[in-house]
């Protein structure tokens, strides 16, 4: 009985090496692939085609306006150029107590960072069970530190703002753009960057139309943020397109 089980535990390793080693083999090819093309589908637009409709339109990054770029950094994750995909300090204070609990409008993104909120919404999924967030976790250390390597700041911006969800069943700027504004994504102005923007973290909630209160307070915040980063050199070697399309608007 002994040897039978041991012969069953050894088979049952066997098959999991076998099945971790391809899915490693499969997700590195995948993620190199996505260096130069766009995911074809994520889960979470899967997820959301049943319930809301699936509305997106992936467009390259010279058609993406400086603005949104800006509004993106500005709001989400001012230390991008700087960091390799983890904002430590933040991750650290996420852990600690909030003094200022009464905070209406809160600084930005958080712990999560551009790039790891990239790398869910390409290769993992959303949800919040303790099991599933785990290893999610986990999943988005391993894809976070590989986009940095593999694909660099602007592919990952990029990526970023085609695959985001930013309104009911709405992912990328072009298709909020067209939803909300009725133009395309190159030709967004400062404040309609900044209002799309200020949906994040929770679109089906801070509706960008009808504006929300979050979205309302939020966008006037954004754009002094995009204000006060814009001169910044490494901000710029990342969010410039060979003509800045709307930055002045």
């Amino acid at each position: 009985m002994k040897a039978k089980t041991k012969r069953i535990l050894k088979k049952t390793w066997w098959w999991t090496k076998k099945i971790l080693l391809w899915g490693f083999i499969s997700s590195l090819l995948y993620l190199i692939i996505c260096r130069w093309v766009m995911p074809p589908i994520t889960v979470t637009q899967v997820a959301n085609s049943f319930g809301y409709g699936l509305k997106r339109d992936y467009v390259p990054w010279d058609e993406i306006s400086y603005n949104v770029k800006l509004a993106a950094i500005a709001s989400e994750d001012q230390l991008f150029p700087d960091h390799n995909g983890f904002d430590w300090d933040a991750i650290d204070k996420s852990f600690k107590p909030k003094k200022n609990k009464k905070s209406k409008i809160p600084p930005g993104g958080g712990a999560s960072t551009i790039s790891q909120q990239c790398a869910k919404n390409v290769f993992l999924w959303q949800g919040d069970g303790w099991l599933s967030k785990r290893i999610r976790k986990a999943g988005e250390f391993y894809f976070t530190q590989m986009i940095e390597w593999v694909w660099g700041k602007k592919r990952i911006l990029e990526v970023y703002l085609n695959v985001i969800e930013m309104g009911p069943g709405i992912f990328g700027v072009e298709a909020a753009a067209q939803t909300y504004f009725n133009k395309s994504a190159k030709n967004l102005s400062r404040q309609e960057a900044a209002m799309i923007i200020a949906c994040l973290p929770n679109p089906k909630r801070f509706t960008v139309k009808p504006v929300s209160p979050r979205v309302g307070s939020r966008y006037p915040w954004i754009m002094r943020q995009m204000t006060n980063i814009e001169d910044d050199e490494d901000v710029q070697a990342i969010i410039k397109n060979k003509v800045n399309t709307a930055k002045k608007k």
